[in-house]
């Protein structure tokens, strides 16, 4: 793995001396919208890939902030341990999970991946690199970094909580009608026994509550990494087994639902690209191909239509969260849509506001939306926008916003980033937040 404080300098260096705007080279990166401007300096962090140290009996791990879920879960495994909260694509890095605020089934008991956070070793745009703890002198970074998407520096290191693992997942599928009855059975559920919760809502009147429980032993296993897809068993099976390894990867193999754009889920197509080309990895290089091409954008000019790209996750309490499923049935329309609840530990980082105590809800939702070919760009996401904002709820940023400056600094704490800024990036050699994840057309 080399000398890790000679890659750190060279990092280091490359920023000091840097003249422009700085950037990492990053070649799976899950940020769905555009840059506002070119780095003129390339960061490669890319070899910052390696799990370097597991303490079971402390319930930790220390991993370079490169390196990938996929690989952070074959060494916890190894070890009967997994990170407390492991985000659904194999490519997530840890880094880039802490900096976007990951989540999974996991985080109705253990918060969000940032919240799981230990200590960090960030590369700040001044060129140094801190050591960030909640207690010493820079935990105002450490708190800052959730959610701050690589605008203040890059975690070199993460110290991240594990927990024990068995070796299979029992899942139980419960079916609900009315969407009142769904939001209150996850409430309740969110206060009992279980590993992991999330769901499915595939239509209006059919809303599915997964709870999912480790097991030493199965009666049988179920494999979802090829022909059958895991979100069709959520409705066709009561109960379900898999693997622990499995179930954590059990949405990569479709990247949920996604595979679907590139014809996916018709059996033929899926025997012919084979099951080592079915996951995440493979649908973002394809994503990223048809992007190079304008594919969508002809296809539509041939058409004489039009389309938004709408893939978002959005939080939202609870309480409010039948009232937003119904606007989001009746004005957007996306089907299907993964529920996965989550509450708060406690501790206040200040550009991801969730209210401490607070039991939230995240819908996830990627698909391309018809729209009159005169309608404004982005006007299917401001609609959501508003409405999160109106229910008290916050939008995930790796898709973008379409919020003004002064919404924008309302909404993640711009008033504690820019101390932020000026103390660990003074030459605003990283972008600023707001440049870089607000799209203006």
């Amino acid at each position: 793995m080399g000398n890790s404080i000679s890659r750190r300098e060279r990092l280091a260096e490359q920023i000091r001396s840097a003249t422009g705007p700085v950037g990492l080279c990053n070649i799976t990166g899950n940020l769905f919208r555009p840059h506002a401007r070119e780095p003129a300096v390339r960061l490669d962090a890319r070899d910052f890939n390696h799990v370097l140290e597991l303490d079971p009996a402390s319930g930790w791990v220390d991993a370079e902030g490169m390196t990938s879920y996929e690989n952070l879960v074959l060494a916890t495994l190894a070890c009967g341990l997994m990170p407390a909260v492991v985000p659904p694509l194999k490519t997530m890095t840890i880094g880039g999970a802490v900096a976007g605020a990951g989540i999974e089934a996991s985080a109705f008991r253990q918060g969000l991946v940032h919240e799981n956070i230990l200590e960090l070793e960030v590369l700040a745009g001044d060129g140094n690199v801190y050591l960030c703890t909640p207690e010493n002198e820079h935990r105002e970074l450490f708190f800052g970094f959730a959610n701050a998407y690589g605008t203040l520096g890059y975690a070199l290191r993460v110290r991240s909580r594990t927990l024990p693992v068995k070796k299979f997942v029992r899942l139980e599928h419960l079916r609900f009608h009315d969407a009142e009855e769904y939001f209150q059975a996850i409430a309740r559920a969110c206060l009992d026994a279980g590993d992991f919760l999330d769901g499915v809502v595939f239509a209006p009147d059919e809303q599915y509550l997964v709870g999912g429980s480790f097991v030493d032993a199965a009666p049988h296993t179920s494999d979802y990494t090829f022909e059958k897809q895991y979100f069709r068993s959520v409705r066709e099976r009561e109960t379900d087994f898999l693997s622990t390894h499995d179930f954590l990867w059990r949405w990569d193999t479709d990247a949920y639902w996604c595979s679907r754009q590139f014809g996916m889920q018709i059996p033929a197509l899926r025997r012919f690209a084979g099951k080592p080309r079915l996951h995440s990895r493979t649908y973002g290089r394809w994503a990223r191909w048809k992007e190079r091409w304008h594919l969508g954008r002809q296809a539509d000019w041939l058409l004489r239509r039009r389309h938004e790209t709408v893939g978002q996750n959005v939080a939202i309490p609870i309480v409010r969260a039948a009232e937003f499923l119904d606007f989001f049935h009746r004005e957007i329309g996306i089907l299907p849509i993964w529920i996965c609840p989550f509450r708060s530990t406690g501790a206040q980082f200040p550009l991801c506001p969730i209210k401490a105590a607070a039991t939230y809800v995240n819908f996830g939702f990627w698909d391309a939306v018809r729209t009159p070919r005169d309608a404004p760009p982005g006007q299917v996401s401001r609609r959501i926008g508003r409405k999160v904002t109106e229910l008290g709820g916050i939008q995930s940023l790796y898709a973008g916003s379409f919020l003004a400056r002064s919404e924008f600094d309302a909404a993640y704490g711009g008033e504690a980033y820019r101390q932020l800024k000026a103390r660990y990036d003074p030459q605003q050699r990283f972008p600023d937040l707001y440049d870089k994840l607000v799209v203006r057309q």
